[in-house]
């Protein structure tokens, strides 16, 4: 194996955190803001990327770190490493509540496309790079589907999703019509793009958006119910709305109650 070798164990139900267990020497990279607690001996060190640019000099990292800002990912990522004696361990949480997926690259063809904000951690000798969907409808009217992330090697990937996450095997030429915020992640030989929804109904009324994405097998997807685009979507909506001004009165009681909110 190129990438180093690690153990792991995933704790909790809701609001998951995955257990990385090192051995000497062993690094594992992750994005900023997704550590937890390490053991002492594990030595924490910025880098660019992912640390698989070695060759090409300071512009080469650069513009190798530099492609992450097209997903809103920062240009560093930590490494962490294991330097001390005997097995230590370093834990990583998700950042909202849903389920943490642990990918074995090697079994998974050696590519995993998944969506933009989904990666947490990986072996270190994993490459986290962009995907970008080559064809044109996706790239018009993908929305979140149109740049994604990739990961590429034969080490083991986590990636995050939100609410239930369960795993659908295509067969060849089988297809699936999915939301594109519900897609977490797919192999390297799922056919990826985007569909109109068509009709005039649908298109004024339906209120699902006017695209959705299509995934052709052979292949795995990683399906979420819970796409932290829609949860944000719910919040802020009802964060503008607030508490009904005139809850005081006779209406604003009647409103409540409607909602469920009958205290």
């Amino acid at each position: 194996m190129n990438a180093h070798e690690i153990d792991y164990k995933i704790h909790g139900e809701e609001m998951q955190h995955v257990e990385i267990e090192l051995d000497p020497s062993e690094t594992i990279i992750a994005e900023s803001g997704s550590f937890m607690m390490m053991e002492e001996g594990v030595q924490m060190e910025t880098i660019f990327g992912d640390g698989t640019q070695q060759t090409g000099g300071l512009m080469g990292k650069l513009f190798s770190a530099g492609k992450r800002l097209l997903t809103g990912e920062s240009l560093f990522m930590t490494a962490f490493t294991n330097i001390g004696q005997g097995k230590k361990k370093v834990n990583f949480a998700s950042p909202y509540p849903g389920k943490i997926i642990a990918m074995n690259l090697a079994e998974l063809g050696g590519k995993l496309t998944c969506q933009k904000d989904a990666f947490l951690c990986a072996a270190k000798g994993v490459s986290v790079g962009i995907e970008f969907q080559r064809k044109l409808g996706t790239g018009i009217f993908g929305g979140e589907g149109f740049i994604m992330q990739k990961l590429e090697g034969d080490g083991m990937a986590f990636v995050h999703a939100g609410g239930h996450v369960f795993e659908r095997k295509l067969n060849p030429g089988e297809v699936l019509k999915i939301d594109t915020g519900c897609v977490v992640a797919y192999t390297k030989d799922i056919d990826f793009d985007i569909q109109f929804v068509g009709g005039v109904k649908n298109t004024i009324f339906g209120g699902e958006g006017l695209f959705f994405a299509t995934l052709k097998g052979p292949g795995s997807v990683w399906i979420q119910s819970l796409p932290v685009s829609r949860l944000a979507s719910r919040i802020m909506t009802y964060a503008s709305v607030g508490r009904r001004k005139e809850e005081g009165g006779i209406m604003g009681g009647l409103g409540n109650l409607l909602d469920g909110d009958g205290r």
